[in-house]
């Protein structure tokens, strides 16, 4: 028997990194427009973002002890081959009580244990992968996946089965799209009139980007219709946010954005790295970004995401080794002398966007579920 709309469960497994929680949070909003009587279940860790994030957003989070593997072997591996039966067994008492209709996985180790539970009840699975190169659980559990929504075109070739992909692109927050730029300005006390630079590097802020900005920012001090929005990450964030309080620019610190979507809705020209769930945010609002790829990325995936960006026009690139306080404030000073320039990037960046993304993949889900029977323990 099919579930009724007002019945329906969903689990989603999301966590371990903001960059595979967003992507999750972005389908449960746009699940629960489409479905407000629905129920959402998040399955993470007790470590990661989603331990603050998921309650924020509204929603119920259960933690299991799953563990990433170590790139070399020993006592790590041990560890979290135990961390994932343990795992297995949490994630299979979880489904059996919570009776999902479908299960969302959105990659990482968090995912693995409860779709192969999913898997083995015969319940239908999403996977969602952000990265131009897909993540190696994604790219396992693409075997066993009902469908797999991935981000960018070029991520088919890394999967064995290709039967079960869908281009669908990387979910955004709805309320990304919906800020009043005017209370944003004023909620950072900024000017309207003025170009708005956002510089960050997630949550521990990016030491090369950090060190590059402080120097850069010496150097555009002429520019008087500059200003900075800048997270640092908690470190350093009091010495930075001293040192340029009473800069000629005005310059908002801030250690971390709880509310990054008005930095978004201001910024014209970004600074940051290329993880595949901030180009799909920045692509969204238009901004012209100046990409640092994380030069330690699993398989260089970060070069990858922003190359796609930079053939189309929509980004500028430097890669970590290069970076220096002279060419950041070269790229930057080249984005504010040439307006036109500016502009036509930020167009094509949001043209490279899928602002659709979280309803095509709610929208497959909800498909699976009406052709669901019902699930385990009803």
């Amino acid at each position: 028997m099919a579930a009724s709309a007002g019945a329906i469960r969903v689990l989603i497994a999301a966590g371990g990194t903001g960059g595979h929680l967003y992507p999750g949070i972005a389908i449960a909003e746009e699940w629960m427009r489409l479905h407000p009587d629905s129920r959402v279940l998040f399955v993470g860790t007790t470590r990661g973002p989603e331990t603050k994030a998921v309650p924020r957003a509204g929603y119920e989070l259960q933690t299991i002890a799953a563990r990433g593997l170590p790139r070399r072997p020993g006592l790590g591996w041990i560890l979290a081959l135990a961390g994932l039966a343990r795992a297995l067994v949490q994630s299979f008492r979880l489904v059996v009580d919570f009776k999902p209709h479908v299960v969302l996985g959105t990659g990482g180790y968090v995912s693995a244990p409860v779709v192969l539970v999913a898997k083995l009840f015969g319940i239908p699975v999403i996977l969602q992968e952000q990265n131009s190169i897909p993540g190696a659980t994604n790219r396992w559990l693409n075997l066993v996946a009902t469908e797999v929504h991935i981000s960018f075109l070029e991520s088919r070739g890394y999967f064995r089965r290709k039967n079960n992909l869908r281009v669908s692109g990387n979910p955004i927050r709805r309320s990304l799209l919906l800020q009043d730029k005017g209370s944003a300005y004023e909620s950072f006390g900024l000017d309207p009139e003025k170009r708005t630079l956002f510089v960050f590097g997630g949550s521990g802020g990016a030491k090369s980007i950090k060190l590059a900005t402080e120097g850069a920012l010496e150097r555009l001090k002429p520019w008087s219709n500059l200003q900075v929005i800048w997270q640092t990450g908690a470190e350093d964030f009091e010495a930075i946010q001293a040192k340029f309080r009473s800069f000629p620019l005005k310059v908002r610190v801030f250690a971390y954005l709880d509310a990054i979507e008005k930095a978004y809705a201001i910024a014209e020209i970004a600074v940051c790295r290329a993880g595949a769930m901030t180009i799909a945010e920045l692509t969204a609002c238009g901004i012209a970004a100046i990409l640092v790829p994380y030069p330690y990325a699993t398989r260089d995936h970060q070069t990858h995401n922003a190359r796609g960006l930079v053939e189309r026009d929509a980004a500028l690139v430097i890669p970590d080794k290069e970076l220096t306080p002279e060419v950041l404030a070269q790229k930057i000073e080249s984005l504010l002398r040439d307006e036109p320039r500016l502009r036509r990037i930020g167009r094509n960046a949001r043209a490279f966007a899928r602002i659709d993304a979280a309803q095509r993949i709610a929208r497959s889900m909800e498909q699976l579920v009406h052709a669901t029977t019902t699930p385990p323990g009803s």
